[in-house]
């Protein structure tokens, strides 16, 4: 007979680890929404060059890019993403931001 009711979460007995649950929850939600500005600065950066591929404004993403590299910066510097990982994206950005200025004036 097994029972489908989920788990219930155990309530901690001590103060420090009723503080500590308090805590986490404030620091999961700063991580979470630190990590959601993350994403929507990239995909701002990305859509612009979509736009600006498709023949829209070119100086748009590199204004939101320079914009997004001190995002990209902060959330590294917390600690909430590996500064690798930090690196990368910013590196695959400037990539695409440099294709297309380099490739408009040829075309």
């Amino acid at each position: 007979m097994a029972t489908a009711s989920k788990a219930k979460k155990k309530t901690v007995r001590l103060a420090s680890g009723r503080k500590r649950v308090r805590q986490d929850e404030k620091i999961n939600a700063a991580n979470t929404s630190l990590r959601s500005k993350f994403r929507t600065v990239i995909k701002n950066v990305q859509k612009a060059l979509d736009k600006a591929a498709a023949g829209g404004d070119k100086e748009a993403p590199a204004a939101l890019f320079k914009t997004a590299q001190s995002v990209i910066d902060s959330v590294a510097d917390k600690g909430i993403f590996h500064k690798n990982k930090a690196a990368r994206h910013k590196s695959r950005l400037a990539a695409k931001i440099k294709a297309l200025a380099t490739a408009q004036p040829a075309a």
